[in-house]
């Protein structure tokens, strides 16, 4: 889907903010709970530690709404002013209220209102798209997209091959209309007949807590590692090439690749199927591991003194459902201007 025509405004990237925890969970410290080593963890997914939000009283509308303040400082904007906040989450605060509407509050964006977006690690991706919805067709000016999630919670450390991937963190940008700049074209899938890679067992209608969900540790994530990150590979690369045929782009023609931070090892390969050098690859990857929505605003923020106007970028996602994407957008202001 193209995601608006020549009539229409752009839906540009305004403004960014980031939250981390103080907390390092390093690969040292998981040698010490479970039956691991940094060097296997290290090149097998080039982790080197992740963050965790240890205070029981703090879950996910803390850290996305730590990230809107942050953007809201940054860059000089009244919170008044939001009509929109879309929170992409699989870590909600609960099931309801949503997280948008504890952030609405928390952030005193009392103009605005909000909804989450659940799609595992391509929700960012996800939410962007539909904001962007919002400013294409004029009903907003000024949409608020947030990625954040606290792994930690649905982490089983007892799970050597999981708990060694993930990490907690949120990303929060602005959209505004541009003339010139902004999100060009997108490409999304779905394929839920291979759900059960990647999935959350109980705590839904299906399977609702009880004492068995429990015991049988069925409130943790559960992976099969192989065929998603055969998945990831092919659904990534492929989703990109797509994004670049679409819109006659070579690998010169890309500034910066914004990739999902799930595996190293998946983002050179996407990169070598664009044709991409390594300069050219956001990666934080070996500093917070999968943070799941929040990977990508966290790249942006990391390599915003790098972005000028005009830079071209794809933004690729790939997480559980199974559901991926990408999408192409023109950088829209200097980011060297509020460089943290």
């Amino acid at each position: 889907m193209s995601t608006s025509s020549s009539s229409q405004p752009r839906a540009a990237i305004t403004a960014m903010g980031h939250f981390l925890p103080e907390k390092r969970l390093t690969n040292a410290d998981l040698e010490q709970i479970v039956d691991t080593d940094d060097e296997w963890i290290r090149t097998r997914t080039g982790i080197e530690e992740r963050r965790i939000l240890d205070d029981p009283d703090k879950a996910t509308a803390y850290m996305a709404s730590q990230a809107a303040e942050e953007l809201f400082q940054k860059h000089d904007i009244d919170p008044a002013t939001i009509d929109l906040i879309i929170v992409a989450t699989i870590t909600p605060d609960m099931e309801f209220p949503s997280t948008a509407c504890l952030v609405q509050d928390s952030i005193g964006a009392q103009n605005a209102w909000g909804f989450d977006l659940a799609a595992a690690c391509s929700g960012f991706l996800f939410a962007l798209t539909n904001g962007a919805s919002f400013i294409e067709s004029g009903r907003a000016k000024r949409v608020l997209v947030i990625g954040a999630d606290t792994m930690s919670a649905i982490t089983d450390y007892e799970d050597r091959s999981t708990c060694i991937l993930f990490g907690d963190a949120a990303g929060a940008v602005l959209l505004e209309p541009h003339d010139t700049y902004g999100l060009q074209d997108t490409v999304h899938y779905s394929d839920g007949a291979h759900a059960d890679l990647l999935t959350l067992p109980a705590g839904g209608s299906l399977n609702p807590a009880s004492h068995e969900t429990v015991d049988q540790r069925l409130h943790y994530l559960k992976q099969d590692g192989r065929p998603v990150f055969r998945h990831a590979v092919t659904g990534m690369a492929d989703v990109c090439v797509e994004i670049m045929e679409r819109n006659d782009l070579t690998g010169d023609d890309v500034d910066f690749l914004v990739p999902h931070q799930a595996n190293k090892r998946i983002i050179d390969a996407t990169a070598n199927r664009m044709g991409l050098s390594s300069d050219k690859v956001m990666l934080n990857i070996h500093r917070y591991g999968n943070t799941t929505a929040a990977t990508v605003p966290l790249c942006l923020n990391d390599w915003q003194a790098e972005l000028k106007p005009g830079h071209n970028l794809v933004l690729t996602t790939f997480g559980g459902g199974l559901t991926w994407g990408a999408s192409y957008l023109t950088w829209a202001y200097d980011g060297a201007e509020y460089d943290s």
